[in-house]
């Protein structure tokens, strides 16, 4: 049965982490959703862009949280996947609201311990992924492999 899936990742190497996840859904209707300027290609339904915030950038946080929103409610996906980092943070949250499916695969740049946002994620979703042993090991996430 084809989901919609709502794709979500910041820019640069979340993003690229993201993209190389696609073939796992190529039976599905994919949305991205990034902070990218690029535009959609072949591989997913639709694009959406997104404001670019931290977690020290308040104010342009409460504007990627309204943004994510508008979009989560324009797709009403049947799963969130994120390689993070704020914008699919705050999917995975509307995912867990609404009763429905939320991955979240932490970047690869975090060696040693989770991410912020994963850490976050991890308490609201029981499919929460690290791509390091040892930080399976120390923080709880699962460990299946590396995606880059």
């Amino acid at each position: 049965m084809k989901k919609k899936v709502l794709a979500v990742a910041s820019n640069g190497g979340h993003l690229v982490q993201l993209l190389r996840l696609f073939p796992a859904f190529s039976e599905h209707d994919v949305t991205l959703v990034s902070t990218s300027e690029d535009g959609p290609d072949e591989r997913y339904k639709s694009y959406y862009m997104v404001t670019d915030s931290n977690f020290d950038q308040k104010i342009k946080l409460l504007k990627t949280a309204a943004d994510t929103f508008a979009v989560y409610l324009k797709v009403r996906p049947d799963i969130v996947i994120s390689t993070g980092a704020a914008p699919g943070l705050f999917c995975i949250l509307y995912a867990r609201m609404f009763g429905k499916k939320a991955i979240w695969v932490d970047s690869i740049a975090n060696t040693e311990k989770l991410s912020m946002a994963g850490r976050v994620a991890l308490k609201f979703t029981k499919h929460c992924y690290t791509q390091w042993p040892a930080v399976s090991k120390e923080s709880g996430p699962f460990y299946l492999g590396a995606v880059v």
